[in-house]
Order: structure tokens, then sequence, then C-alpha cells
């Protein structure tokens, strides 16, 4: 047998083959040949790409939901319980994709399937996967392009992953090639994020019927002076609702930030100064000087409200620091004198 046939015997009985459990000296990964030219080359990199390609089954016991980002905002327990009817009827259809835990021998860690796997555990049955050996940049590159392409994540919680990815000083360039978004969108994405923040985003949920317009909405309004923590309270006691109901709450939301007062207006009869008036969005407050003046006006205000109701509305100017808008509203032009 020539020496080609031997290297390609031992390498497909090294790679196809369990070691001897008898043997005093088992091969291991490190003592197996390595060949990456020519024929054995080419029959090597076949073997892996079918290895990567099978699919295993692996008890739920042995998988830990640690890899990756978080990638959903909260479970919906109608859909899950849907989920969980759907594989036990018709048994899982669509393997999910695991690493092995580089820091637990024996144990295995979720790249995306995370629903799937929760099913599995909760029917005690055995989940179908995909092995792949990925360092932490390509799992969550896989687990982003792989919620891209299934288009089910929310807008916001595309946002919350594009934010934990920032956040864990992944480039932005590797961002927009995980969720499959350009720059652009990215931005707005992450300025959604900054601007409700975590705890905002959290208690409103995925929202899966608000898309973007509608977020801009929101970060709109915190940015014209609603803070999170009045978001916040708005949803205290909320959460029985849907998702997309919390958020509608927030949009009804009024601005509670107060406008500030207009500086009072002094307050002329001759041009000689009385006192003050202001003005605010229902009432007008007069500051007089004298206290005697003001007395009198008490003493006599009913006359004063007769006469304006007698005008039918029109507001009689008192002195010569009206506001104009209240002296054009005398008949032609007119000023009533009040009554002596």
């Amino acid at each position: 047998m020539g020496a080609l046939d031997m290297a390609r015997k031992d390498l497909l009985k090294g790679l196809m083959t369990p070691p001897d459990a008898n043997s005093a000296q088992p091969s291991t990964p490190a003592q197996r040949p390595t060949y990456t030219k020519g024929a054995i080359g080419a029959v090597s990199r076949s073997i892996s790409e079918l290895k990567s390609r099978s699919i295993i089954e692996i008890p739920t016991d042995l998988i830990d939901d640690t890899g990756g980002l978080k990638d959903r905002l909260g479970e919906d327990v109608a859909d899950q319980a849907a989920l969980i009817d759907s594989i036990r009827d018709y048994g899982q259809q669509v393997p999910v994709l695991l690493r092995h835990d580089p820091n637990n021998e024996g144990r295995y860690q979720i790249v995306y399937g995370r629903r799937r796997v929760a099913a599995l555990r909760a029917l005690g049955q055995p989940v179908k996967a995909l092995l792949r050996e990925l360092n932490d940049q390509d799992l969550i590159v896989a687990q982003g392009q792989e919620n891209a392409a299934r288009r089910d994540l929310t807008f916001i919680e595309k946002a919350n992953f594009a934010r934990q990815m920032r956040d864990a000083h992944y480039e932005r360039k590797l961002i927009c090639a995980a969720l499959h978004i350009d720059k652009t969108v990215i931005s707005r994405m992450l300025n959604v994020a900054d601007t409700l923040g975590g705890d905002v985003i959290r208690a409103i949920g995925p929202a899966p019927s608000v898309g973007r317009d509608r977020w801009l909405r929101l970060v709109a309004l915190v940015e014209s002076g609603t803070s999170p923590k009045t978001l916040l309270k708005t949803l205290e006691g909320l959460s029985d609702l849907s998702s997309d109901a919390r958020f509608d709450a927030l949009l009804i939301t009024p601005n509670k930030t107060k406008p500030k007062p207009a500086a009072p207006a002094p307050l002329l009869v001759d041009g000689k100064p009385l006192g003050q008036i202001s003005h605010s969005a229902k009432t007008v407050t007069l500051t007089l000087d004298e206290q005697g003046f003001g007395d009198w006006i008490a003493q006599n205000i009913e006359e004063f409200h007769r006469a304006w109701t007698g005008s039918k509305g029109r507001r009689i100017a008192l002195t010569g620091g009206a506001k104009p808008e209240q002296q054009q509203r005398g008949t032609k032009g007119q000023r009533k004198s009040p009554p002596r």
C-alpha cells in the first residue's frame, strides 16, 4: 500500500473512529495528524463541514441559556404555550444552533432557538441541534443575522440588541452586519434605546405592533421634557395590559413640564403706576399698591361684574395699562368707564 493510501487510511480512522478505551495512550485531537493541502486536506475539510451540518440530539439539562445577548424583551405566554402545543403534536421541525460552553466541559450554550429549547424543556424532550465552534464575536453575529432573517424581532428588540452590542464594545460595522441594517438606521435605534433607557424599554416590552415612527414620537416626548421616570410611573400598575397597550398609554401621557408664567406687567392709570397685572392660563391677577383702592374695588365688585356682563362678554379697559386686545373689544373702539 502506498504512502498516500496509508495516510488517507490513518486520517479517516482518526476522524471517524472513537479512541480505544483500553489503550494506554488514548488519542487526543492534538495527537491526530493534520492535513490541510491536497486530496487529504479536501477530505478533512469535507468531513468537518459534514459535522457542522449534522443534526444531533442533546438533553435540555446540558444546555445553558448563557450564550450571546438577550434578544427578546419578554416572552408572550400565549405564544410560548402555542409553540409547546405545536412541538408536542408535530415534533421539532427546525433545529436550534448551539456551541460548546467554553468554560464548562460537556455543556452547551444557545446561539439561537431559545424559545424552542424552553418548549422542549417543558415537554421533557431532547433538542435537535446544529453544533458549531464559535467564538463570542461569531456567536453574536450569527445570533443577530438569524434574528434579522426571521424578521420576528420587533423594532425595539433590535434597538436593544444593538445597544447591548455597542455596550459590549463591538464596532459599529459589526453591529450592522449582525442585524443586517445600515449605519443610519442603527444610529436611530441607538438613539431610541439611549433616550428611553433600559428600564422603560423593559417595562414596555416588545410592542410587536409599534414601528419605528411611533417609537420616535415617544423619544420626542422625552426630549421635550417628559422624563423617563414619569414614563415609568405611568407604567406602574399596567403589567396586566399587553405590551402594545402599555406603549399606547405612554403616548397619551401629557407633557407635565409646566410652562414658566409670564412676568407681571405694570398697571398704569394716567401714566402713573398703580400696581401689576399678571396672566396665567386660567386667571388674571391684580396686585394694587393702594390698599384703600383695593378695598373699594372689593366692595363694589358686584357692580363691576354687572357692567361687564352687560357688555356681552366685552372686557372693560380699566386702566391705560390694559392689553391692546382688551381695548379693542369695546364697541367701535370706544372705551367704557367703570361705574362711579
